[in-house]
């Protein structure tokens, strides 16, 4: 039985993570859950699945669910930095899912690479804000990264053995491999005329044509900053090359990724638009797991359509393939410029088209800098939301 942390319960990947490890009771034991704040939430998959601890992100919030759990269960509920990382690291824990969203999850992300565990990463920012220093800390410790964003678990599926073995230092040539081709819906704007984008709603924006994800995600989503922080962590993961690298348009959301061979061959993975089968792979790998999740029924898919991305439309996704080979100073700072931009965009204090601006105005207002260690990018991340906040303090609604 592999004992396991989830970073992030309660959003959507830990709790479909929770789905799957439910249908399998004598393979995994649950050892933590953390959460931010939501304690009902949490009191409620504390008493389903019994996890030796519960950690929330104050000490107000774990008082609350203390409250909630009393008398109910004997899960030992912590708060804060150090609890995260405490039960990311612990000996007693042989995989974590990483699935905290924004920066807040990089420390007990790092952790668990550190400790040498198995990472389940679907946290973006691990890789967006320190890229090669979290590569050399997974090569340090020996631990086992496996992607689970649906496209990078896309593409690692298509990927030979050798080279799944290989996270973070492959050579795609030598396993015979031409380019990377992330897949995107395109979101919920995809065929709006460009002249609509600046009145569109948080409420529109978070309306995905096909995946069930957070607010955050989903905004990402409809700017594709979301595609531009995948196409960062792919860079890091399979180690490409500029030209190794490319983003289509596939508004059925069937194909996951494709592998393009060097003798012309085309590899893809297509499934469900459902976060369960990916989870699924990364928790049992290198065996299959039943996920809950249906197969695909060729004879009803009317058509498998593809475009490339409009950068007129989607100005977030320039700006971070921009920043991606700019450097980690570049991928940092967009990233926290872009957290800051959505929540101002969800709490109506700019428009839609504005977060690109944001990020735009941002980067270009930033000095480049050796991002070599956490100290640096954390400060970066500092500065860049503080940027981004005058931005929107000087320029937004209200």
């Amino acid at each position: 039985m592999r004992t396991i942390t989830i970073l992030g319960a309660t959003g959507s990947i830990g709790q479909n993570t929770l789905d799957v490890l439910s249908r399998h009771p004598g393979d995994f034991s649950v050892y933590a859950l953390t959460a931010h704040s939501q304690v009902s939430a949490m009191a409620e998959l504390c008493l389903t699945h019994q996890p030796k601890y519960a950690v929330m992100g104050s000490s107000q919030a774990a008082n609350d669910l203390k409250e909630q759990l009393s008398g109910k269960v004997s899960t030992v509920v912590l708060h804060g930095l150090e609890a995260l990382i405490e039960v990311s690291q612990s000996s007693d824990v042989d995989t974590v899912m990483a699935a905290i969203v924004g920066a807040a999850g990089l420390k007990p992300t790092l952790a668990a690479i550190d400790a040498g565990k198995t990472v389940l990463l679907a946290n973006k920012e691990a890789l967006v804000m320190s890229g090669q220093l979290f590569i050399d800390h997974a090569q340090r410790s020996g631990a086992k990264i496996l992607p689970v964003d649906s496209e990078h678990n896309a593409i690692f599926q298509c990927l030979p053995e050798a080279a799944q073995e290989q996270v973070g230092a492959m050579s795609l040539n030598e396993h015979g491999v031409d380019y990377l081709l992330l897949t995107g819906s395109g979101g919920p704007f995809r065929d709006l005329p460009v002249d609509k984008l600046e009145q569109q709603t948080p409420k529109a924006a978070c309306n995905h044509p096909n995946w069930s994800m957070g607010q955050k995600i989903s905004v990402d989503s409809a700017t594709m900053l979301n595609k531009g922080l995948e196409y960062i962590e792919a860079r890091w993961l399979f180690n490409c090359t500029e030209p190794e690298l490319k983003v289509v348009i596939h508004p059925q959301s069937v194909i996951h990724s494709m592998v393009q061979f060097t003798d012309g061959s085309v590899l893809a993975q297509m499934g469900q638009p459902d976060m369960r089968t990916p989870i699924a792979h990364t928790l049992g790998y290198p065996e299959r797991l039943k996920s809950g999740v249906g197969g695909l029924d060729f004879a009803t898919l009317n058509e498998l359509t593809f475009r490339q991305p409009d950068y007129a439309r989607y100005p977030c996704l320039k700006l971070a393939i921009q920043a991606c080979w700019d450097g980690q100073w570049a991928t940092t700072t967009l990233n926290a410029a872009n957290e800051i931009a959505v929540q101002a965009f969800l709490d109506g204090h700019i428009q839609f088209t504005d977060i690109a601006k944001v990020c735009d105005s941002v980067l270009q207002n930033s000095t480049p800098v050796s991002a070599d260690s956490l100290e640096v990018l954390f400060n970066l991340d500092t500065q860049s939301r503080e940027k981004a906040s005058q931005w929107v303090k000087e320029y937004g609604l209200c």
